[in-house]
């Protein structure tokens, strides 16, 4: 019974520092976007959620800034920047997927009048 309780707690432990690990693991990120409303916030927040590695996006509207925290061994901030462009919008430098730009709506695009 001893043996059985020991590891039992053995195991518990060791959960409980790989949960810990993982948690290190992760990085943040800012990125300066094109983005201009609350549909922009919806669209990229939505496609960061089906990127491998990201763990939370939060996009504010106002300042343009998308902050985004990742595992950093299942994506980069590269990757992070490319899949921003392929929705269309800009990520800091890395300017926007001509066709995918031409494919958001009109008040997502970076010269409508809000």
């Amino acid at each position: 019974m001893k043996k059985l309780l020991l590891s039992l707690l053995v195991f518990l432990f060791s959960i409980t520092l790989q949960a810990q690990d993982k948690s290190k693991k992760l990085e943040t990120i800012t990125i300066k976007t094109s983005a201009v409303c609350d549909m922009c916030k919806n669209t990229l927040e939505k496609n960061m959620a089906y990127e491998k590695g990201v763990k939370k996006a939060d996009l504010n509207v106002e300042s343009k800034v998308f902050t985004i925290t990742y595992n950093p061994q299942k994506t980069t901030p590269e990757k992070i920047k490319k899949a921003i462009n392929n929705a269309g919008y800009d990520a800091d430098e890395s300017p926007a997927d001509p066709k995918a730009y031409e494919n958001l709506h009109a008040c997502c695009k970076k010269d409508s009048k809000h």
